[in-house]
């Protein structure tokens, strides 16, 4: 092969690279467009339906009193049960969930990590109904517990469960196993390894799992009608008493045929984007600051 033939040989194999890296990026550039078009519809749509009812009675009142045809009323009832109902469920799931993708990842091997991996398998997609179902068969009649807030909080976290665990894990595992095995080469124990090392590493993608978990049951009104049922006063307490919640909210209002109802409805929906993009903030805050300070 002569040094010319050699050279155009070199050349064509460099515009074919260079053509697949321009159709592959136009592809995803194609991809990115789909994905955000819908989204930003979405939340454009419900912007120029829900931003006019907003106003500061809107977060300051109830529904109490208020019929469906009234104009007025708010959805403070409904603001701080989604608040109350989501953070217990958080407080339940996330610790049993980042344990179990521990486990798995560190410790697990086997017929019982593949048994626990089933499990979470068939919880991912157990639809939201049958969890609020369970915990109304076995927490308000079987136990006599009744309606509350704790009750929906018990429903979203069997939910909120699966989604932690298996977005942990796969975060767990982009860990790179060099700083694992640097951490042993010094003695370090594998419990200290993985508190001290290994979970700071992933702990953007783990704020991340829990994010998608947040997000995944803030917006479930099913299993909320069988364990919450909806309030329209305020009831602070999600341990005793039936309480509201914003996807509850939404969906009684949107239910009416009256207009100042289903503008509620929309103002609901647009506080509830709201709640989850700050929560998502807060939390992106919490995850940046102790990264710096470790």
């Amino acid at each position: 092969m002569t040094v010319h033939s050699a050279h155009a040989l070199g050349r064509s194999h460099f515009t074919r690279r260079r053509a697949a890296n321009t159709i592959a990026a136009a592809a995803m550039t194609v991809a990115l467009i789909a994905a955000l078009v819908p989204l930003l519809a979405v939340i454009g749509y419900t912007v120029s339906r829900g931003a006019g009812a907003l106003s500061a009675g809107f977060f300051t009142h109830s529904m109490r009193g208020v019929a469906d045809r009234d104009p007025g009323g708010g959805a403070y009832h409904a603001i701080v049960g989604t608040l109350e109902q989501v953070g217990l469920a958080t407080a339940m799931s996330v610790p049993a969930g980042l344990l179990v993708a521990v486990y798995l990842v560190e410790y697990g091997s086997g017929r019982l990590a593949a048994l626990v991996r089933f499990v979470i398998d068939v919880m991912t997609g157990v639809p939201s109904i049958v969890a609020g179902l369970f915990v109304y068969a076995f927490w308000v009649l079987a136990l006599h517990k009744g309606y509350s807030g704790l009750a929906a909080a018990f429903a979203l976290s069997v939910l909120m469960l699966p989604v932690v665990v298996r977005a942990s894990e796969e975060m767990l595992k982009l860990v790179p196993d060099e700083l694992r095995e640097a951490s042993y080469a010094l003695g370090i124990p594998r419990y200290r390894t993985v508190l001290r090392v290994v979970l700071p590493a992933a702990s953007a993608g783990l704020t991340t799992a829990v994010m998608l978990a947040v997000a995944r049951v803030t917006g479930e009104t099913a299993p909320l009608l069988l364990t919450a049922f909806g309030f329209d006063a305020i009831n602070p307490n999600a341990f005793k008493g039936p309480q509201s919640s914003l996807p509850l909210f939404v969906f009684r209002q949107v239910s009416s045929p009256y207009a100042p109802a289903v503008q509620r409805a929309w103002a609901g929906a647009l506080t509830l984007i709201g709640v989850v993009l700050g929560l998502t903030v807060v939390a992106r805050v919490l995850t940046r600051r102790s990264r710096l300070v470790a």
